[in-house]
């Protein structure tokens, strides 16, 4: 039997917050702090899914634990899918999410056509095997930023089927319907066949 403890290579308690509560009591789920890591892990890859390997086979390889790792990009088509994989670092290095979401504002100012998706890829090494899910969800950039709830992008980006932002769902509503939760939610699929 596995033990069901998994760590989740991100420094950002949100994440970790968000996905404790779509895995709820199937699994323990850490944090690098709870690891007592703090370093800035390579993030080089031309990929979403590149960088989500190669954060988590970093944290594999030097503490040789079972782990995952994700990496979301908000591809907007008009801007022929950026920012990307410089999603956090659009507005610069200091990852300031008000000024990226200000930038991407600006960019739009007139563009006729405002669809975006959010993509996240999970990657698990799990007992030294890699394997991969993906999320994805589409929707549409808003004229301003609505909604105080979630974090990064959310205040900007409504889901289709839905007139409100993710910053103005329920959590309960946006786990279920976005991209880090449909790719978690394959995740815990995967798991769940292995831990029965």
């Amino acid at each position: 039997m596995l033990h069901k403890k998994l760590t989740f290579v991100t420094g950002n308690p949100h994440k970790v917050e968000e996905v404790n509560s779509l895995i709820k009591d199937k699994f323990e789920i850490t944090g690098l702090k709870d690891l007592g890591f703090s370093e800035e892990i390579p993030e080089t890859s031309d990929s979403i899914q590149g960088n989500a390997i190669q954060k988590a086979k970093f944290i594999f390889d030097r503490f040789e634990i079972n782990c995952f790792a994700e990496d979301t990009g908000l591809e907007v088509d008009f801007l022929g899918g950026q920012p990307g994989i410089h999603t956090a670092r659009y507005a610069g290095p200091a990852r300031d999410a008000n000024e990226n979401m200000d930038l991407l504002l600006k960019n739009l100012a007139d563009a006729p056509n405002r669809e975006a998706q959010f993509r996240t890829v999970v990657a698990l090494y799990l007992e030294g095997e890699l394997h991969c899910f993906e999320g994805i969800v589409r929707g549409k950039i808003s004229m301003k930023k609505t909604g105080s709830a979630g974090f990064g992008y959310d205040p900007i980006f409504i889901p289709n089927d839905y007139q409100q932002t993710f910053a103005e769902l329920s959590s309960e509503i946006k786990n279920k319907i976005s991209h880090r939760g449909k790719a978690v939610q394959k995740l815990i699929s995967f798991l769940s066949k292995i831990y029965n």
